[in-house]
């Protein structure tokens, strides 16, 4: 099984426990497929870059899952049928990526890709 992180945005109406109901029940479609949802990071409501769908807003809601690419079509596919959610994306990765707690860790990886490292 790979490694997956998706961020989706949901609609700007709807409140914070519907939004929890959308992603719980993408989590038990991942669950049922022989995968696993590793984390839920709710980032909450903020600003689009631009309007999507006549929204301005929308939560914003980040998955690391473990699963099979079957589960990840089937949940790609719900998430297209489902008028909740504005946009998506889906990508494999190799491990993910961990938390920075510290300003100075910030500041040391931005300097070491500014030198190209």
């Amino acid at each position: 099984m790979a490694n997956y992180e998706s961020v989706l945005i949901a609609r700007q109406d709807l409140g914070v426990s519907q939004v929890n109901d959308l992603v719980s029940s993408l989590s038990d479609v991942i669950k049922n497929q022989g995968g696993e949802v590793v984390k839920v990071d709710n980032w909450g409501l903020k600003n689009l870059a631009y309007r999507i769908k006549k929204n301005r807003k929308g939560h914003y809601v980040l998955l690391n899952i473990v699963a099979p690419a079957q589960a990840i079509f089937e949940y790609e596919r719900l998430m297209r049928l489902n008028e909740d959610v504005i946009r998506y994306m889906t990508v494999k990765v190799d491990e993910f990526n961990s938390e920075m707690s510290t300003d100075e860790d910030i500041e040391a990886v931005e300097e070491a890709e500014a030198l190209g490292e």
